[in-house]
This record gives C-alpha cells, structure tokens and sequence, in this order.
C-alpha cells in the first residue's frame, strides 16, 4: 500500500498520516491513521473510520511532546492518556514534532483568549440607524482577529527557526572541530538531521507568510470596497440634509403665511386667508421628496394648521357644522357631551384582585446541538421545538390581549357621529399591536379544542371566548361582548414566510365589531408581522402593510398605512397615518401616531390637491389638509414595574394565565407544559409540551379513521378530519360573504351550571 506523501505542516491546516502507535507487549507497534485538527490529535484504525469511530483524542493545549530516538516520539497529558508513537523516518517524525510544536502554540493562545474573553461581549441593542455599521464593523473585528492569529503563528514559527538554527550552528561548530574518525558519521547524521529540521520549518514559515499575505490582499480589495461605499453614503447623507433644510424653510414660510392658496384651490370663494402653501411651493416640496421614494414610502398627504377663522364659534363657513367645537373639547367630550343618554356614574362593584407579578424568566442559554441532536430522522411536522423559543401564554391568550384597550370601544358605543365612531374603532385596531413591540417570544400553539375565557365582566363589562377551530391549518376563532354595547368577533388564522433573515408572519382572516344601538358593522383586517435577526444578533419585531376599516351600514371607511421600519426614514419608527372618509370620499378626520405609543385624530376643515413636480417627471400629487389641533385618541398604558424579567407582559398579559375556579376543562389555564414554563421549570415543560402533542396527534389519526370507517376515503386516497368545534358554527358571514366560524352560545351557561360533560380531554 502506497503512503500519502505528508505535506508540510502550515499554521491552522489540519495534519493527516500514518504513524505506528504502541498497544501492548503482545501486538507491539500498530499502524493507525491519526489527524491533527483544531489542537486535537485523534487517531482511527483506518481512513475509513474518520466518519464515524475515533479510537482516541489528546488535547495538545494540555499535553507535553517529547523525543526519545530517531523515530519514535510520546504526547502525554499528564497521566491520563499517553500515546507512545513511531514514524516511519527521522524526516516524518521532523515533521510530525513541527506540526504538533505549532498546533500546541495555537491551542495554548486560543484557551487563553477564551478564558479572558468571558464578559467581553458588548451587549446587544435594538435596532438602530446603524444597524449596517454594526455589522460591518463585526465583520472588520473577525478578519483583525484572523489576521491576529496569522501573526501569532509567524512569531511561533520565528522561535522555532531561532531554536533550530541555533542549534544547527552548533552542530557546524562541532563538525569543525571533528577529526575524521569513527564519530564524524554520527556527528554527519545530527548535522543533517537538524539541517532538515530547519528546513521544514522554513518552509512552514514561508507557507505562514504566503497565507498572511494573500489574506491581507484579499481583505485590502474588499476594505477599500467599503470605504468607498462609506464615502458615497456619507454624500447621501449630505445631500439629504440638504433637502431636509429646503423643505423645512417652504414649510416654515407657508405657516407664516408667506404664500396664498390660489382661489381655484380653495373651498370658500374670495377668501385669500388660506394659510396652505400654492401650487408652486407644493410642487417645489414634492420634487425635492423625490430623493426618498427609493429609500421610502412618500406620504400620501401633507397636513397644515387651519386657517384661525375655523376656530371661531358660530362661524357660517358653507361645508363646517357647529361641530368644530372640538377644538376646545377632546373627541370623545364632544361626542359624550351631545349624548343625552350616557350612563351615569354608579358606585363600583368591588372586584377580584388580580396579581401583578409572575416567576422571572430563568437565565437559561439555548444549546442549538441540543435542539438539532433531537430532529434527526423525524419529519419536519414531529420536530418538538423547546418552550426556550416560547412565552408561558397560548396563542388564544394573546389574541385576547387584542382587549387590552376595549375601553376605545366603550367610547365609540356611546358615538352619535358614526364618523367619530369610526376613528375610535381605528384606534382600537392599532392599539392592538403595542403590546408586540417587545414580545419576541413565541406564543404556544394551541391544541385542537383548546379554549380560553376572559370575564371581565365587573372590570371592564365584557366577556371573552377562544377556541381553536383548526390543527391544519391553524386557526382559532374569538368572540366578545359587552354590556358596553358592541360585540367583537374574529377567526384568524396564521400564514409564515421565512426569508433567511427575517420571518414574515400575515394573520389571515376579518375582525368585526357590531355597535348595537346604531347598528354599525365595522371589519377590518390585521397587517403583517415581521421578526428580524431569525439567525443572528437581537430579535426586533414590526409591523407593516394598510389596514381598512370599513362600517358596512353607511359605507364610512378608515385607511390606515403602518410604514414600515427604513434605515433612511425621516420619520419617527413605527408610524402610522390614516385618514377617515365618507362613503362618497370626502375626509373627515386625519389619523396619526404610532403603533407602540399613541395616536391622535385632527379634524379636517379644508382640503386641496397639491402639484407633482415642476420638471413633469411625475405626476402624482398629494393632498394637503387643513387640519384643527391634533387630539390625543389613545395612549399606551406603561409596562408594570420588572416588565423585562417577566416577558415583557402587560398589566392584562400578566393576569391571563391566573389560575382560576370554574373554567372549562380545555381552558389554556389548565395546559400543563404552559403552567411548568411559567413556574420556570423548562425541562419538565419541554417534555410535557412534547407528550401533549403526540396525544394529539394520536387522536387525530382516531378521528380520521373513524372517519373513513364512516364515510371512505377521499379521491387523492387521504382521510378527512371531520372536527367540529365546541362553542362555535362555521357558517358564512352576512356581512362580507366569507365562511367563517361563529359563536353560537352555550359556554356561559355550561359554566353557570358547571356541566362540561361535552368537552374533549386534550390535556
């Protein structure tokens, strides 16, 4: 059998070959096949084995090398492992000794930088404008340090060299003095023996060099890429800034009323009071917005203060009812005001105290070869995902915490304008998305027939039921009302995306809301999700996409837009913008606000069409609104104290998971993996969460071979899972035509009476 010709060793490149290693006093000196890779030295009995038997390890960080004779050297640790090893040739052992000499240098460095690189790690942030600069600046601190560790191997190598010419001088030396006699072969051999040992070194440093040199010319290229593209941000960067100022010196002159809006534009004819800017600012400030509409969504609008004569009472202006009071009153004082039949205040009930506080989310670090190790050989639909990823709620609890706000919803009950409804209903469906802005964690997905129930009903006046009507796919449907006057209901299921870097996550399904005495019917849909940095850095979340809220009774509509985040934003993060519009279009109101902090409504008085640009590259015009002084709508209640140890749970979020007597069997309180995580006990959860599921899974194939008993298979030859939901009917929604499941009673009084003989055992 022909050997492998061994290369030179070279800094960092794993070392293969044979070498013959001793057994016992029987068998003596065996050939074995061993393999120098990151400061280990590991040894099979044959090539073949390197995939899946290692017959040993030695740490070379740890061990010491020593040589006895011409060919035979040993690598002990200390007494726990000691390999007493041959090479084939004075010239293999050379090479062997300065490919184990350098592995053990490097090992050495690296377990010293581990251990002094403990708490070194800075901590992460969230995302932020420089968000690209960080992660090119870890992309600059990883070739430094493979540069580092280059270096590190070209000074090893340089004492190897300085050891080993020092000692080849010596040997000259003596040569020299050597008479030609019986010792001057012995003294030819040593001579020669450390001549190739510092050639092989020799040549490990010019290797060394080689690399070092074709990793810094390869980085140079790159670098200066970089830079490059630094100095052209920074140009963009410039330039922006001084669009920024141009608009903000139009804006200013058209507050101080330095322009007029032209009589053709303006709603009143013959008043030149109008303090919106003409036709030639506007299309000034549109083209110089051009520069954006790469980078981001240009507003659909622009928005300016009302004319002063809007604000006086009893004005006569044609189009503006008496109404414009709300300058002086909030939204929902002037709508409470005009209401004769708003309730009086009544003396509160006294209501259960609920906690405040949950167990801290343990400290625990995710082994990803712990997840991985688990999943090999299984489908992808068996891999059990650990509660590390999730938050100890269901997924119907947080679609319930979509009531965290429903007070919005009290006040628009109490509406006569069904317009100034509308912006309430608006509210409440942003309002929705506030408690999102921290919650990374993954809501547990609820088993089939699981239920969940909030009565709120002497807190807040309403009553609130879950339940997942659907395994494939998932969907859970959720119905409400109140004592307040409406009713809410939903069936939302969810549709992902994963793009590398990012998960996209799109709720399908409508929510509708019912007023009862106007009988207004409003429905609107949810917007998409998105969660960043899947794979590396620190989770963030955002929202994105428009929402409609339609009133099925008079044709009002709200459009709402949620910009999503952009590295070049002018605008503050998370907004949202909106207006509200008469069926025939014309706007009332103007939304805005974020969707993790407040929103607020302003009334239109006056509005116009503004210019494109002046060039005629682009004829889209936006519409400038004149607008009373914005009014607060709604405003994120503060995190209770220690939020970022407990999930970042709301005051609601905190409560949802309290035990409490009475509820149905299926309730997500009584969900044992959930209550475990919460309790901090994650191993045990991890494997009843993985119980649960293969429970579930085994009375879904019972269910489908009933089904085929009864009904046959179907024509691609699969079985139909003919599930049917507890508490709700599937059945098509008058309003908008879609089958849908709704709420068709019964849970209420079954917990009155306590009588949940028809529920499925799930847990």
């Amino acid at each position: 059998m022909s050997e492998p010709k061994a290369p030179t060793p070279t800094p960092g490149d794993t070392y293969k070959g044979w070498l013959f290693k001793w057994t016992n006093y029987i068998k003596g000196y065996q050939r074995r096949w061993f393999v120098l890779s990151n400061g280990l030295l590991s040894y099979y009995r044959t090539q073949a084995e390197m995939g899946h038997t290692c017959r040993g390890t030695i740490n070379l960080a740890t061990a010491n090398i020593a040589v006895e004779d011409s060919c035979n050297f040993v690598i002990s640790n200390g007494g726990a492992q000691t390999y007493h090893l041959k090479a084939s040739s004075e010239v293999e052992r050379q090479r062997w000794i300065t490919a184990l000499e350098l592995a053990k240098a490097k090992a050495v460095r690296m377990q010293a930088e581990s251990d002094d690189s403990g708490d070194d790690c800075p901590p992460s942030s969230p995302p932020s404008a420089g968000q690209g600069g960080g992660a090119r600046n870890a992309e600059v601190q990883s070739t430094l340090r493979t540069l580092g560790n280059k270096v590190e191997d070209l000074s090893t190598c340089n004492d190897l060299i300085a050891k080993h010419g020092s000692a080849l001088q010596r040997s000259l030396s003596e040569l020299e003095g050597v008479r030609l006699g019986g010792d001057a072969g012995d003294k030819i051999r040593q001579v020669t023996e450390r001549a190739t040992l510092f050639r092989i070194t020799s040549n490990a440093m010019i290797n060394a060099c080689r690399d070092f040199l074709a990793l810094a010319q390869a980085h140079s290229k790159r670098w200066q890429k970089a830079l490059q593209a630094e100095r052209e941000q920074r140009v963009r960067l410039e330039e922006t800034l001084e669009q920024l100022a141009k608009q903000h010196n139009h804006l200013e002159r058209a507050f101080r009323g330095a322009t007029v809006l032209p009589a053709s534009l303006a709603n009143t004819p013959g008043d030149s009071k109008g303090s919106v800017p003409g036709k030639g600012d506007v299309s000034d400030e549109d083209d110089e917005n051009e520069f954006f509409d790469a980078m981001e969504d240009v507003p659909e609008f622009i928005t300016v203060p009302a004319d002063p004569k809007y604000h006086r009472s009893g004005s006569n202006v044609s189009g503006i009812s008496s109404e414009i009071g709300m300058d002086e009153q909030s939204l929902d004082e002037q709508s409470l005001a005009s209401n004769p039949e708003s309730p009086q205040p009544q003396e509160a009930e006294p209501v259960r105290k609920r906690r405040t506080r949950i167990p801290d989310k343990p400290n625990y670090s995710l082994n990803l070869w712990s997840i991985m190790k688990n999943c090999i050989g299984k489908e992808l639909s068996k891999i059990p995902m650990p509660v590390n990823f999730n938050e100890p709620l269901s997924m119907l609890q947080r679609l319930s915490e979509d009531l965290e706000y429903s007070e919005l919803l009290d006040k628009a009950a109490k509406c006569q304008n069904p317009l100034e409804q509308l912006c309430y209903v608006a509210a409440f469906s942003v309002s929705s998305y506030s408690t999102t802005v921290h919650r990374t964690g993954k809501p547990f997905n609820p088993l089939l027939g699981e239920t969940f129930e909030l009565d709120r009903v002497k807190e807040s006046g309403y009553r609130s039921l879950c339940e997942q009507v659907s395994h494939h796919p998932p969907a859970a449907a959720h119905h409400v009302i109140s004592e307040r006057g409406w009713t809410l209901r939903q069936e939302i299921a969810l549709a992902s995306k994963f793009r590398g870097k990012y998960l996209s996550i799109m709720p399908l399904g409508t929510i509708h809301c019912i007023f009862e005495k106007s009988n207004n019917h409003y429905s609107w849909k949810k917007v998409t999700t998105t969660v960043h940095n899947i794979i590396v850095g620190k989770l963030w979340i955002d929202q994105s996409g428009e929402i409609d809220v339609v009133n099925h009774r008079t044709g009002d509509h709200c459009h709402l837009k949620f910009a999503p985040y952009s590295y070049f934003s002018r605008d503050v993060a998370r907004k949202v913008t909106g207006v509200v519009s008469d069926k025939d279009g014309k706007v009332h109101f103007v939304l805005s606000g974020t969707w993790d902090e407040k929103m607020e409504v302003s009334r239109v008085m006056q509005s116009s069409r503004g210019g494109g640009g002046e060039n005629g590259t682009d004829g889209k015009q936006k519409t400038v609104y004149q607008t009373l002084r914005a009014r607060e709508l709604w405003k994120k209640n503060p995190l209770p104290e220690g939020a970022e140890t407990m999930y970042y749970f709301s005051s609601l979020a905190l409560t949802l998971n309290e035990s409490e007597e009475g509820v149905a069997p299926t309730d997500s309180r009584r969900r044992p993996d959930q209550r475990l995580m919460e309790q901090g006990r994650w191993e045990e959860a991890n494997a009843e969460k993985q119980r649960l599921e293969e429970k579930q899974r085994s009375v879904r194939r019972e269910r489908e071979r009933e089904a085929a008993r009864v009904a046959g298979p179907t024509e691609d030859g699969t079985h139909q899972d003919n599930y049917k939901a507890q508490w709700f009917e599937r059945t098509e929604d008058p309003a908008t035509g879609e089958v849908t499941h709704i709420y068709q009673g019964g849970y209420w009084e079954a917990k009155e009476h306590g009588s949940w003989g028809t529920c499925p055992d799930i847990f």
